[in-house]
């Protein structure tokens, strides 16, 4: 089977835009793979939990590497710099336990999309804003409000 020019062009240019439009990809890796730093707190972190996975991923320019557990029946996401800082947490939440502002303000932004997981963020210790990942007419979207339940001045 031959292909013409167009056709050899029209596919090196379809896969080119495809390639340049996708985020940076998670690589998934062994616990054994992570640096020592990383394994300590990801021992410490999935005490009572269980580790669903290990990753490693560059945001921002900067590598950091995740550890996702199931505690309580329940998603719980860490990011790790590699010296063993922990960067964020990402832990599920139910949304009728919110305090009614916080879920106030998700249910609005949502707006006709369907609610279909919340998280809280926290870094450096602190709650920065609650994530909410919303189906509206068959896309996935996310939307955050504040810890109080108002508008962020950033994205987290």
């Amino acid at each position: 089977m031959q292909f013409s020019r167009w056709q050899v062009c029209g596919a090196f240019l379809w896969s080119c835009t495809f390639a340049l439009g996708l985020p940076a990809q998670e690589k998934h890796l062994k616990k054994s793979d992570l640096p020592a730093a990383v394994q300590k707190v990801a021992d410490q972190q999935s005490q009572g939990a269980t580790v669903r996975g290990y990753a490693s991923e560059t945001e921002d320019g900067k590598l950091q590497y995740e550890l996702s557990l199931t505690v309580d029946g329940h998603t719980k996401d860490i990011a790790i710099a590699p010296d063993g800082t922990i960067n964020e947490i990402e832990e599920q939440v139910i949304l009728n336990k919110l305090p009614s502002p916080v879920r106030d303000a998700l249910q609005k932004k949502a707006a006709l999309g369907r609610i279909v997981k919340v998280e809280s963020l926290t870094k450096r210790d602190q709650l920065v804003a609650y994530e909410a990942q919303i189906i509206t007419g068959g896309k996935k979207s996310e939307i955050q409000v504040a810890p109080d339940g108002g508008a962020l001045t950033h994205p987290e």
